[in-house]
């Protein structure tokens, strides 16, 4: 029996369509082989581990190199700088592959969806995160950290991200990938007070314990828990807690007991805050909560309010998937029964099918599942409806050569500087390095 070759496109070069191009390139057999591209709007694949994983953090970046090796082996090929619904249409890769896959995150920042959210000073982590993290659609984004106190609400591990860069001693980013225009602004920062503002009690917070447990390291940050909020905590949770809650709890627990220093720098974490308002003339001034309670595992309002005066609020209380033209999309993600497209050859995996929860490496268990469904709804024979480039005629596609000129010269500009790379954040110039 000839072996079968299908061709495979997968929209977005991040962390879950990596995952998938390892899936189908693992389930080759002598029945079936794959051909599959990978198409990136941005001059640079990677997706979050380059644009979103924290600079201070470079062991979770480590994850590149199995990309790196995914994107060498045969039959793969990236076409950077192609954007979905503006350089080709979604019904374009449909026709000319067996299967597409749409694995390109969630980008947009949900709203708080209170009065004064649009104030000057008052951004989401959807902004802060690829700001400092070179995003050259961020790189012109205006962060004003002019103030003594900042506010950032959410209570996820991105919150604590953005908490703790904004906390942290600005010398602690020297030796980072942090964004050049973004280490100049941390440097020049008067903050020296990070309140992490979260609605309900430290047993329902989404942080993860190591990244917790970390926080009591720092050298140049005063860490605040309240001890006695998590001791009420466990006994609400009792013997029975699941285990990420115990270990989040008792990660807590020891941060309380050991993350006191001092420094003149603090990250405060608050709990049963709900936000209401965001006060300020032209840009914001302060922000009023209304505190919560829990009782039976339900957080419901006491009654009180309090206001913390500040000029700087990062929300960080999750993300939507950014609609592409062909797909359908229905409570911020794309709308899919177990990664399938209903009626068509699409298929969705990482954030944009399940919205944002999980860390990267949940992304490959999960890609893996909807690969073995893709298989299994495989058509008989291959299309051959010919190659993707005869529509790409006249655009500029970096491709995997190209990115790893790109990479090299990041890499290099760093070495002298004692960083791992130097990231450069402008389009054109990412562009001019790949093709030169």
């Amino acid at each position: 029996m000839a072996q079968k070759r299908y061709s495979i496109a997968i929209v977005g070069a991040g962390p879950a369509g990596y995952f998938a191009a390892q899936a189908l390139q693992n389930s080759a057999s002598d029945e079936r082989t794959f051909a599959i591209d990978m198409f990136e709007r941005l001059p640079t694949p990677w997706g979050l581990v380059r644009s979103g994983v924290a600079p201070d953090h470079p062991k979770i970046k480590s994850v590149s190199k199995v990309f790196e090796k995914i994107a060498k082996s045969e039959g793969f090929r990236l076409f950077g700088n192609v954007e979905l619904g503006k350089d080709l249409s979604t019904d374009d890769l449909r026709a000319r592959y067996d299967a597409v896959i749409i694995a390109t995150g969630s980008s947009i920042g949900k709203k708080l969806g209170i009065p004064g959210e649009h104030l000057v000073g008052s951004h989401s982590s959807a902004e802060f995160v690829p700001w400092y993290n070179a995003h050259p659609d961020f790189a012109g984004h205006q962060i004003d950290l002019n103030t003594d106190t900042a506010v950032v609400i959410g209570a996820g591990n991105v919150a604590m991200d953005v908490a703790r860069m904004l906390a942290l001693n600005p010398i602690e980013l020297d030796p980072t990938d942090t964004a050049d225009h973004a280490l100049g602004t941390f440097h020049q920062s008067k903050i020296r007070h990070v309140i992490l503002c979260a609605r309900r009690g430290p047993e329902h917070a989404a942080f993860t314990a190591p990244e917790l447990r970390e926080l009591a390291k720092l050298e140049h940050t005063n860490v605040i828990i309240d001890a006695h909020e998590i001791h009420q905590a466990i006994t609400r949770v009792g013997e029975n807690a699941e285990k990420h809650v115990a270990s989040n709890l008792d990660a807590m627990l020891h941060v309380a007991e050991n993350g006191r220093n001092s420094s003149e720098r603090t990250l405060e974490f608050r709990f049963l805050l709900a936000p209401e308002e965001i006060t300020g003339q032209e840009r914001v001034e302060s922000v009023t909560f209304a505190h919560n309670k829990v009782s039976n595992d339900k957080v419901t309002a006491n009654g009180e309010r309090s206001t913390v005066k500040t000029g700087l609020v990062i929300s960080a209380i999750g993300y939507e998937a950014e609609p592409i033209e062909g797909i359908p999309y229905e409570a911020g993600r794309v709308r899919n029964e177990n990664g399938a497209v209903a009626n068509t050859n699409l298929y969705v995996v990482g954030w944009a099918k399940r919205g944002p929860s999980g860390v990267i490496g949940t992304n490959k268990s999960d890609a893996s599942d909807v690969i073995d469904l893709l298989i299994s709804q495989l058509p008989a024979e291959p299309k051959s409806a010919g190659d993707i480039t005869e529509l790409l005629a006249g655009k500029v596609v970096i491709d995997q050569s190209a990115w790893e000129r790109i990479n090299a010269a990041e890499v290099a500009a760093g070495a002298p500087l004692g960083k791992p790379r130097k990231k450069v954040a402008n389009h054109a110039e990412l562009v001019k390095l790949g093709v030169l």
